[in-house]
């Protein structure tokens, strides 16, 4: 149960999200776009995810931190969050700029933090929430919010217990029987430092922790910081939250956890992206889209149309049309065209942008080829991008190539094909 009062510290808070770098490991996602653009669950995109566990935790005052490949970002942003005059409600984009202090791009989460503290000043906010914005959880941010004030804390840390297979890759932190963090390691590769920072099983209970087994805390790149706290620890050249600024921290401040135990996910990957994407196809999804809502740009679609087919744990999204096609554990994005004869395993297909027309179709770099998937083509293991155009005949699958791989049509990494955004697959194609 929340407090009442929870829902007045989220008034009093205001939400910073980050943006992303180049998002290299998740290219070619990334070619044209940034992380948070990236879309997700055939209809959002991963940056309606921190948003949506904004609004729907009452934080109405957003700030989206961006520099790379930002233009559909912004679109989407400002097509999709409108707030009405009297919520004192907004979602605003600072992208990376030149200015007469600064002339360079952000080198860190705590830089473009920095490098923005002018517009955040402008704002009356007692509490500062910075998360990021590649990644896929459900979190009421006023339960982290009132164990932050409950605790006189100076910096609460949101932690997730991990296992010792997940510790190595993340940043570790030691708490003590009070949940005040004594000790933090990034990514802790060496046996002995390890197994020194495994949480006392004799904190369990009080964390809420069930489990029968080693754990560990692991930080979740989520961050709550008393507004004049958060100027204080900025007042310096550090450039990350995780590796400079938390570290130096603990040693200065009274900086907490909060044990998250739900679902969580980095989507720093094609893999991890595509496995997340995939697993909205299961019958039990183990990331919730419906309750409470994932807010996104209000879209005009008519219904999904099935002309008969064969289909095994799917999504489809609104807009398609799906003409005797097997689609099995797929997932199937907004306006896909999915013609007769075709067979989806274990593809995240993300739709289009818009309906083709015949003059498109036409067009000498469209060699003729619509939007969509092609008669008889089968495809699996695969990311198909926006906009694609697969011809009739074609095969396409990872099977038999390296786990990373640059082909003028296509890309393997992680193991899975992608076809990048735009592309246009002959028909025939044998992959």
């Amino acid at each position: 149960m929340i407090p009442h009062k929870a829902s007045a510290l989220a008034q009093r808070t205001l939400g910073i999200i980050m943006g992303g770098g180049q998002g290299t490991r998740l290219f070619p996602l990334t070619r044209e776009r940034s992380k948070p653009a990236t879309p997700l669950a055939g209809k959002y995109r991963l940056v309606d995810i921190p948003i949506s566990n904004c609004i729907n935790s009452g934080v109405l005052r957003m700030y989206l931190l961006t520099q790379f490949n930002s233009a559909s970002l912004h679109r989407h942003v400002s097509q999709s969050y409108k707030f009405d005059h009297f919520s004192g409600g907004f979602v605003e984009i600072l992208a990376a700029e030149q200015t007469f202090s600064s002339t360079s791009w952000y080198q860190g989460t705590a830089d473009a933090v920095r490098k923005n503290i002018v517009h955040f000043k402008n704002n009356n906010f007692a509490y500062a929430l910075v998360l990021s914005g590649d990644q896929l959880y459900q979190m009421d941010f006023r339960e982290i919010l009132h164990a932050h004030v409950e605790k006189s804390a100076d910096v609460t840390i949101a932690t997730l217990p991990v296992g010792a297979a997940d510790a190595p890759a993340l940043g570790i932190l030691q708490p003590n029987g009070e949940q005040r963090i004594t000790r933090f390691v990034e990514k802790p590769k060496d046996p002995e430092t390890l197994r020194s920072l495994r949480i006392d099983r004799a904190q369990y209970p009080a964390m809420g922790i069930q489990h029968d087994e080693d754990l560990y805390l692991a930080s979740m790149g989520i961050y709550v910081f008393n507004r004049d706290v958060l100027f204080d620890l900025l007042n310096n050249n550090l450039t990350d939250f995780g590796k400079h600024i938390i570290p130096g921290a603990i040693n200065t401040h009274r900086v907490f956890s909060h044990v998250f135990q739900g679902y969580w996910e980095d989507i720093g990957t094609i893999r991890s992206f595509f496995e997340a994407n995939l697993d909205q196809a299961s019958e039990v999804p183990r990331f919730n889209f419906f309750e409470p809502p994932v807010y996104s740009r209000p879209r005009f679609l008519p219904a999904s149309k099935i002309n008969a087919g064969a289909i095994d744990h799917a999504v489809i999204a609104d807009g398609c049309i799906v003409t005797n096609a097997r689609i099995r554990h797929s997932l199937v994005g907004i306006r896909s065209i999915l013609r007769e004869g075709c067979a989806l395993d274990r593809v995240v297909m993300m739709g289009a942008d818009f309906y083709d027309s015949p003059a498109r179709t036409a067009d000498r770099d469209n060699q003729g080829i619509p939007l969509g998937v092609g008669r008889g083509t089968r495809i699996d293991n695969a990311i198909i991008d926006k906009n694609a155009r697969i011809g009739d005949g074609c095969i396409l699958s990872p099977n038999g190539k390296p786990e990373n791989l640059d082909h003028p049509l296509y890309y393997v990494r992680d193991g899975i094909l992608v076809v990048p955004k735009g592309a246009v697959i002959p028909h025939g194609t044998v992959v």
